[in-house]
């Protein structure tokens, strides 16, 4: 029944926002966004064009049809908003408020970056932005952090959304906000789809190096999800579904002040066993609880098995004023598994029902308030809260396992900015936070019952300064943050540096370093940790087994662009101190042993992207050395690190004719390390190891396809559809992601997980 009334909400949503829509654009009939313009005016008049990132949200214009001047076009462009245009020089235009005499330039270096909708800034960071988003290969809709998969630099070794490797690093070592607000739940699908719906951003920013000194934690890197800070001018929304899920959002302007967002995404997974369903079920319940129970020994049997996911958010904004501004948000991101095991014992029928809940909630509030054009001030509090629970029941052995990872994250943050003059602006500000983590396991036979929960209040100062040359082509950044870890009386002082020099029109350097650390990380106690699906629980730093995390790193890039040719190439290194091997997944000789030590990462992103009238091209290829030391282990020998890759290759095109949009790529990446075994292979009742991670695994190889055919429902009420269709690993690919051994009775077996086989998808979507 409850099913029932979450689809008719659905679809009455749909319905909803559909009508609401028809209603609200009865007019600018023969005008376009400004936004969807400028990639083609600079490909034309081979200029670039910065801008503050919601300078051009809602500003619309007339296209137009004959061939004039640049100057001509942009004259008529001040003439119809209230934009200026200045040029800087010959090859860079800056776009500024009228009203606002001192608005600075945002680093936006808007440089179509592999796809549409895909930019690069000035200070290194990627930018996604979903509503400008095209496609990539196997991918059709702008899922966040599968898209991001596609930059140098950045992977996933077992293939999820929920594990992002950032340059050698683990998951747990990224930080990932939702406007604003820490998140501990990244998928969907136990790590398949991203939890966040991507038609409810306004975009996505990715930081491997250089992070501005307002943001602590992630030693890895950082992915931003940032949502309209404004009031819309109208209406928007939009509605779709594909072979997973459904899901629909609404913009709602209530008045000139105020406006409602709403999102919403269900998964049609319990309803309706799709192939791709079929395909994503196989893929992430291999070797686990799930599909591991039809053994001779027992002769347990799992039925009536049902999954769903959603997740539901909101957002309120209220322009009090020209300067002040109140932003209410909210998230809430579910995911739910049960099934029903049965077995026969001792001619007794036994009927036991197991599941796994994951969850993360949200809620933030930020007030802004401009003092006068050259100083401002916010704050903000947020509020997020993680929880995994199991319960697996064991027929054979009468048992009942309970787990339970709690998590629950408040933080203050005040901030201040003040513009000192054109050149050079100052960022200052204070942030508390206090996380508190609690870990349950409650075992039936025998009776048996662990629960603890750790604390830690954290302060930090933080300050940074800007600084712009007049003409552009210098840009400074330096920084600091100061951290204070109560619970383990830490003091940690970390400098931020971003420094990018341009020597001439096409050719730039630059220089990024930062000092970061973080007091919460992953574990993974047992192999089978709820269930074998999530295997990682959320933990606090103690200071001994489980200390505080700390890197170092830095890098030198140079970015080259003409004439629809971009070639970038960054060199980095970077040393992460105090990970454990319980946080690293290992599942050889180290898998029980409790040890600190680090890692040391150091290689090449390179990118080459060039366009040719409707065809769009681009190589990346990363090569790293990737090497773990732990004192304690492998006599002090370093070793490879589980997820080093050294050679990561991506090949891609994308093709537009007319309403079609058709793109093809291939990804090529060497196996990881594994652990073999030596001969014989059980000594003394354990197996016989060789050298950690001595071997690899064979080559990951994969190709996708993926197409769009967009057309016109309404061109007066400018409603639009697109028809998707999408082929991850095309020559279904058979690739191993991860190998390990099991001893049972004195008998080594070997274990494979696989990647996903060749896997279709079909989405359509209305947008307004």
């Amino acid at each position: 029944m409850i099913k029932k009334r979450v689809l008719t909400f659905f679809t009455f949503l749909c319905f909803f926002l559909s009508f609401q829509c028809l209603i609200a654009q009865e007019n600018q009939e023969n005008k376009i966004l400004l936004s969807k313009l400028l990639p083609s005016i600079q490909k034309q008049y081979d200029v670039v064009f910065s801008y503050v990132d919601n300078t051009l949200d809602t500003v619309v214009v007339t296209p137009r049809k004959k061939i004039i001047s640049l100057q001509e076009l942009l004259d008529g462009f001040e003439q119809e908003t209230n934009l200026r245009f200045t040029i800087i020089n010959e090859r860079y235009i800056a776009i500024t408020v009228f009203i606002d005499q001192i608005q600075e330039l945002d680093e936006v270096y808007l440089t179509e970056y592999i796809a549409s909708g895909i930019s690069t800034n000035r200070n290194g960071q990627i930018t996604v932005k979903p509503k400008n988003f095209s496609i990539l290969p196997g991918v059709t809709e702008p899922d966040v952090l599968l898209t991001i998969q596609a930059l140098p630099g950045i992977s996933s070794v077992n293939e999820t959304v929920s594990n992002i490797n950032i340059r050698g690093g683990t998951n747990d070592q990224n930080i990932l906000l939702w406007d604003d607000i820490k998140m501990y739940q990244s998928g969907h699908f136990f790590g398949l789809i991203s939890a966040f719906n991507p038609y409810f951003l306004k975009k996505i920013t990715v930081t491997k190096n250089g992070t501005s000194a307002q943001h602590g934690d992630g030693v890895s890197g950082m992915i931003q999800m940032d949502l309209d800070a404004h009031v819309n001018d109208s209406l928007i929304a939009g509605a779709g579904l594909n072979l997973i899920h459904v899901d629909g959002f609404g913009k709602v302007p209530l008045n000139k002040k105020m406006e409602v967002q709403v999102s919403a995404r269900r998964a049609i997974t319990d309803l309706l066993e799709t192939p791709t369903y079929a395909i994503y079920f196989d893929r992430i319940f291999q070797d686990t609880d799930i599909t591991n129970n039809n053994q001779e020994t027992n002769r347990t049997t799992t039925t009536d098995r049902d999954f769903y996911f959603y997740d539901v958010g909101a957002k309120f904004i209220y322009d009090i004023s020209k300067t002040e501004n109140l932003q209410f948000s909210f998230l809430n991101i579910f995911n739910d598994l049960s099934y029903t095991e049965e077995a026969t014992l001792n001619n007794r029928q036994l009927t036991v029902n197991s599941g796994i809940t994951q969850r993360n909630l949200a809620t933030g509030l930020t007030y802004f308030r401009e003092w006068n054009p050259a100083f401002s001030t916010q704050v903000q509090l947020y509020t997020s809260n993680y929880n995994l629970e199991a319960t697996n029941f064991n027929i054979a052995d009468n048992q009942r396992l309970f787990q339970e990872n709690d998590l629950a994250d408040s933080s203050i943050k005040f901030h201040t900015k003040y513009r000192i003059d054109e050149n050079f602006t100052v960022e200052s500000g204070y942030q508390f936070s206090e996380i508190g983590i609690t870990n349950i396991q409650d075992v039936s036979n025998p009776q048996f019952r662990s629960e603890r929960k750790d604390v830690m209040r954290n302060h930090a100062l933080y300050s940074e300064v800007h600084y712009f040359s007049d003409s552009y082509r210098t840009m400074l950044t330096l920084g600091f943050r100061a951290n204070q870890y109560g619970k383990i009386d830490k003091f940690r002082w970390e400098p931020r540096l971003s420094f990018r020099q341009q020597f001439s029109n096409y050719f730039s350097v630059l220089v990024l370093g930062e000092f970061k650390s973080q007091a919460i990380s992953q574990v993974i106690d047992l192999q089978n940790d709820f269930l074998g699906v999530e295997k990682r629980r959320w933990t606090l730093a103690n200071g001994t087994s489980i200390p505080l995390i700390e890197s170092k790193q830095a890098s030198v890039g140079v970015q080259y662009t003409k004439n629809n040719l971009l070639i970038t190439a960054e060199a980095y290194i970077k040393d992460v101190d105090g990970i454990t091997t319980r946080s690293q997944g290992f599942q050889n000789q180290f898998q029980f042993v409790n040890a600190v030590g680090s890692y040391t990462t150091y290689g090449i992103d390179f990118l080459f992207n060039k366009k040719w009238y409707d065809l769009n091209t681009w190589l990346s290829y990363s090569i790293s050395k990737n090497n773990y030391e732990f004192s304690s282990l492998n006599n002090g020998n370093s070793f490879p690190n589980n997820i080093d890759i050294t050679h990561n290759l991506t090949l891609g095109a994308t093709y537009s004719w007319k309403q079609f949009e058709f793109s093809l790529g291939s990804y090529f990446r060497t196996g990881i390390p594994n652990t073999t075994v030596g001969t014989p292979e059980v000594t003394n009742g354990e197996i016989n190891y060789n050298a950690p991670n001595a071997a690899t695994l064979e080559n990951y190889f994969r190709t996708d396809f993926s197409s769009t055919y967009r057309f016109t429902l309404s061109k007066k009420k400018k409603i639009y559809s697109k028809i998707g269709l999408s082929i991850w690993n095309i020559f279904n690919q058979q690739n191993v992601l991860n190998e390990y051994y099991n001893l049972d009775n004195d008998v080594v077996s070997q274990i494979q997980n696989r990647a996903l086989g060749i896997t279709p998808n079909l989405s359509f979507r209305v947008d307004f």
